[in-house]
């Protein structure tokens, strides 16, 4: 695209230039602002590979490229666990020089980013693999971003702030969750108030992915369940949301359905790979759709969850998504519907129901998920006294980023975040009054 068309969208996505205008009026604007953004710019896909072998092919497709000293990102404890060996061990077979730096942590911040940036400029390596979850994908994202543009990952933070394309950069997500693989975005963190900065740029999105169940096989069933919570979330907001198209549908209820489905079995059972490669599947659907048709409520609020009260990020969303739901159920209703039928929540003979029973149900099938997951819906520390400010903050980021079917007052989120303690404040009532009787 041209640096006049990313300048014009850009200034437009700018909520200074809209200060005097009524709130709704700044959301709406940006929202179709958005949308633009979303027809104009060409956002490529990563080639994918999928199944046992994957991680082999990306390999060689990097080798074929004429890469011959590779960045390898990950964090430690998958570095302790030899995650990295299936990629690391062939590469060695190929004769292929490699450097490992495990230093990435959740929710990286930018010392973390620039550490690894220094480490791969030093290196003189010539493409990056990132091996791990959203953090890792994150992280290696700014990191090759930033050595292709000979930058500090600070000057990357907003829209379209690269010049030159990124470093070579290739994915092996280990969990299914963020589908950050496919997208155009990276978040990092400050290094002092922990508050989240995102990059947006096409140039950010990777080669090529591997997903290789094989290497997320061991991974626990309350990661399992966060995570895929995770997919769910990025698939429904994306059919709820304002900007949704027939492309985001599809990718959007096919993660649905997927997850619906697989995820009740990988939690039930890790070892079971045709579902872990499924579950891999629906997280890169559930990234294609929301690159452009975007998120919502659920994520606006789970971020500031995991900024106040440091709940991973997926248990935060599967906090939040049943609320926003219910918020949303009128508005979305023929959508929820549509999306309903689409995906076998509702059988054909049924179908004589109203849009509002079945957009309930759907609903219902969503807390059913969550409640056979064991997700534990209590949030530690949690404050009415934060509420203002998560309040706050969360209409900003909508207002700022998203397309949602409804947009709510900083009271109406207060009046969630009461629902969301409340429920909490329940539930360990209720667990120690077993205690007691056990």
């Amino acid at each position: 695209m041209s640096t006049k068309k990313q300048s014009f969208i850009a200034k437009l996505l700018h909520t200074n230039g809209l200060q005097h205008a009524g709130y709704l009026t700044v959301a709406k604007t940006r929202a179709k602002a958005l949308k633009a953004f979303s027809y104009v710019v060409s956002i490529r896909r990563p080639m994918l590979f999928v199944g046992e072998t994957s991680c082999e092919e990306l390999c060689d497709m990097l080798i074929n490229e004429g890469s011959i000293n590779v960045f390898i990102v990950t964090d430690a404890v998958l570095n302790q666990l030899s995650i990295p060996a299936k990629v690391t061990d062939y590469l060695e077979s190929k004769h292929i020089s490699y450097h490992v730096y495990d230093g990435i942590t959740p929710d990286p911040t930018f010392e973390v980013v620039e550490e690894g940036l220094q480490k791969s400029i030093d290196t003189k390596c010539d493409a990056i693999i990132a091996i791990g979850g959203g953090s890792v994908i994150d992280a290696a994202k700014m990191i090759a971003m930033s050595q292709g543009n000979n930058c500090k990952p600070q000057q990357l933070i907003g829209l379209f702030k690269a010049k030159k394309p990124s470093m070579p950069l290739y994915c092996v997500p280990t969990t299914a969750g963020t589908g950050s693989e496919a997208t155009l975005g990276a978040v990092v963190s400050d290094d002092k108030t922990h508050q989240k900065a995102l990059s947006i740029d096409p140039k950010m999105v990777p080669l090529a992915a591997a997903i290789d169940p094989t290497i997320m096989q061991g991974m626990p069933a309350h990661i399992t369940a966060d995570t895929g919570i995770d997919v769910l979330t990025h698939a429904l907001e994306s059919w709820m949301s304002a900007n949704a198209s027939v492309e985001t549908d599809y990718y959007a209820a096919s993660a649905v359905k997927s997850v619906m489905h697989n995820l009740p079995v990988v939690y039930e059972d890790g070892d079971n790979l045709k579902a872990r490669e499924q579950m891999g599947i629906a997280a890169h659907y559930g990234g294609i759709a929301f690159n452009k048709a975007g998120l919502g409520y659920v994520h606006a609020i789970a971020h500031q969850l995991g900024a106040y009260y440091g709940i991973p990020h997926g248990r935060a969303n599967a906090i939040v998504l049943p609320y926003v739901l219910d918020v949303n159920r009128k508005a979305c209703q023929k959508r929820l519907t549509e999306l309903a039928k689409k995906t076998g929540m509702v059988k054909d003979g049924k179908t004589a129901n109203s849009d509002a029973k079945i957009a309930e149900h759907l609903i219902a099938e969503v807390r059913q998920l969550i409640a056979t997951l064991n997700i534990n819906p209590i949030v530690k520390g949690m404050q009415s006294s934060d509420f203002e400010s998560i309040a706050k903050a969360a209409a900003k980021e909508v207002r700022d980023t998203y397309a949602v079917p409804i947009y709510l007052s900083k009271s109406e989120i207060k009046d969630l975040l009461t629902k969301i303690k409340q429920a909490g404040e329940d539930r360990t009532n209720k667990d120690k009054s077993n205690d007691k009787a056990a």
